[in-house]
């Protein structure tokens, strides 16, 4: 799910590569329409993860699927600037309950003391969008134009739409919605299970973290959703504009931009699974989630400072190593806060709230590209972002989570 959530969101920044100029798009108008997806993507986020909590992952998320499925596939056929805004809107209010969807989820399979490797599972698997993304998204641009009439940009579209309204149905058949229901689990690991996260949401209600309106109340959720915002910020400013910013930087094929987008996630994936691990294993994950931000300012500012291509996209791969390590560590520390439904809430107000970051990073790119002609003030006002991100990271009070037995 996770794989193809990502993969039909990002893959616009390599269908930019051949629709911006067949439909005579200008970078303002390509990075507007990036970010209006961000605007459908804030709304639903609390009712959709209500529902889910009411109505089950099994039927929720499969819905979910198949809508936004249908939406990515129709996207093949956008005429001109209005329907392009129209359709992202849609995509991104399809796509709003799947990643806080997720994120509640977990909880119900994963105590706590686990659950950054299991967040980074899933989270990974969004990775492999990117990194896989890039040479099969190319291609298809490549050897797909002009095949049945249409240019290789809407095969695009098309071919990597259809797998999601697929795997929606088949997630309305198989996916359990509890341990209760794993048949690959044994009567003994399902009591243990249940009795693991019994004791957590015991303990959360006995803090006063059980109802509906303490994560509303919780300054940490608040402080939570900002520090995402600014971070999201880098985040999808450079999944959405990572094709186009490699093409600057010389003569490329699409397929050689598609096999280089495709390092600076893989060295996210990389450090995700390190740095989950490293936080399960120590039990903390402000500092932890501080320092990868660091790094992905680093990167950010330095490929806007250097002039040889070559460096400029060594430290773009610094920048992905960084900020693409981060998100399994963000959602287990906003799932740890709270429980029931007052956990299927603040994660929803956190990613709701964070979305302020998908909508200034592709947008901001584009207008100071289109103005000044070059990405390197914007790629120094996403790093930025990132050290603020850090910042609030490291000055959040929380306290650490058991380490992992």
């Amino acid at each position: 799910m996770m794989f193809f959530n990502y993969l039909d969101r990002i893959n616009l920044g390599f269908a930019g590569l051949q629709m911006n100029q067949d439909l005579g798009f200008s970078p303002a108008v390509f990075g507007f329409g990036a970010s209006v997806f961000f605007v459908g993507y804030m709304i639903p986020q609390i009712p959709s993860n209500l529902a889910l909590f009411r109505f089950g992952a099994k039927f929720w998320l499969g819905l979910l699927l198949i809508a936004w499925g249908a939406v990515a596939t129709v996207t093949a056929f956008i005429w001109n600037e209005w329907s392009f805004d129209a359709l992202r809107f849609l995509l991104g209010l399809t796509e709003a309950g799947v990643l806080p969807g997720m994120a509640l989820y977990v909880t119900f399979w994963f105590p706590r003391q686990y659950r950054a490797r299991a967040v980074g599972g899933y989270i990974t698997a969004g990775a492999f969008a990117a990194i896989l993304g890039g040479p099969v998204s190319s291609a298809l641009i490549t050897y797909a134009n002009d095949v049945g009439g249409l240019h290789g940009w809407q095969w695009m579209f098309i071919i990597e739409g259809v797998p999601t309204v697929l795997l929606g149905f088949f997630t309305l058949v198989y996916l359990p919605n509890t341990p209760a229901q794993a048949k690959w689990l044994t009567s003994d690991e399902k009591q243990w299970l249940e009795s693991e996260l019994r004791a957590e949401r015991t303990e959360l209600q006995a803090s006063g973290k059980g109802s509906l309106f303490d994560s509303l109340r919780d300054p940490r959720v608040w402080l939570l959703a900002i520090l995402f915002g600014c971070a999201l910020v880098g985040i999808y400013g450079m999944l959405m504009w990572l094709p186009l910013i490699i093409k600057s930087m010389g003569k490329l094929s699409y397929l050689e931009i598609g096999f280089l987008s495709a390092v600076p996630p893989l060295l996210g994936v990389i450090g995700t699974i390190l740095i989950s691990a490293s936080s399960d294993r120590t039990g903390d994950r402000k500092w932890h989630l501080a320092l990868v931000y660091v790094i992905g300012a680093i990167g950010m500012a330095g490929s806007a400072l250097v002039h040889e291509p070559v460096w400029a996209y060594v430290f773009l791969c610094i920048a992905g190593l960084g900020m693409n390590s981060g998100n399994s560590l963000f959602w287990s520390l906003n799932a740890s806060f709270m429980t029931g439904a007052a956990a299927a809430v603040s994660i929803a107000v956190v990613n709701t709230i964070a979305q302020f970051g998908g909508l200034i990073g592709p947008w901001l790119i584009g207008l100071v590209k289109t103005r000044t002609g070059s990405f390197s003030i914007a790629l120094m006002v996403v790093a930025g972002f990132l050290v603020l991100a850090a910042a609030i990271a490291a000055s959040m009070k929380v306290a650490p989570a058991r380490p992992a037995r």
